[in-house]
């Protein structure tokens, strides 16, 4: 079996270590040995995306440093995982982001599973997040992920593949946007009448749950915390 280390992200570290820690169910419920390398720090998207390359790439070689002996890196960030796989070989001329792998792309491209032997009878819609679905490219792969679940009812979100409106830096630059685009994602999350909203970044859901926290709606969820789930 290949090497694997965890990337946590900053978001997760800070704000939702239940993330992270169902990752590692999952990964160790397969039969594979999870290294966390405490040394890891942030990726450096907020740098590089304001301007700040210098630190930026100063980021990116210590990421290099922590995980460069790792055969797999797997994070639930699809936004972090495009950092790295995008931005890197231009920071530092570095190919680590080839090793970096979101948990769907893991899973089912790595693993070759979709069914991680989880249970959730709950109702859930899904929202694709743009990094995800865009720099990625993850297509269906949560949602396979998430359909061999036992118990589980999903609920088609409508106008799915519409930013939630956080983009980082871009909720803070363009607040108005940002806030419009979320009113949006709450109202059609509410629409589904589902108990809760997955999503394969946590920082998509702080935003979102921010908005359904006031507005009301599902509750947000990392799909990795469904997967991980037995109950």
């Amino acid at each position: 079996m290949p090497r694997v280390g965890l990337f946590i992200t900053c978001v997760n570290d800070a704000l939702f270590p239940a993330t992270p820690k169902a990752v590692v169910q999952i990964l160790e419920r397969l039969g594979y040995d999870v290294d966390f390398p405490a040394a890891q720090t942030c990726c450096g998207q907020m740098h590089a995306n304001s301007g700040y390359k210098k630190d930026a790439a100063t980021l990116a070689g210590a990421f290099e440093d922590v995980f460069g002996a790792y055969d797999a890196i797997v994070t639930p960030s699809g936004s972090c995982a495009a950092m790295a796989r995008d931005q890197y070989p231009h920071l530092i001329g570095s190919d680590i982001g080839d090793h970096v792998y979101e948990l769907s792309e893991f899973l089912i491209d790595v693993a070759g599973v979709e069914d991680v032997g989880a249970r959730f009878p709950h109702t859930v819609t899904y929202h694709p997040t743009c990094h995800g679905t865009r720099a990625l490219g993850l297509g269906d792969k949560p949602l396979r992920l998430l359909r061999a679940v036992q118990g589980i009812e999903l609920v088609d979100l409508p106008a799915a593949d519409q930013c939630c409106g956080f983009g980082g830096t871009f909720a803070l630059k363009n607040s108005e946007v940002s806030s419009a685009m979320l009113a949006d994602k709450c109202r059609h999350a509410a629409d589904t009448g589902a108990e809760y909203l997955a999503a394969a970044d946590n920082s998509c859901l702080t935003h979102i749950g921010g908005g359904i926290f006031r507005a009301g709606g599902p509750r947000p969820i990392h799909y990795a915390e469904i997967l991980a789930s037995t109950a």
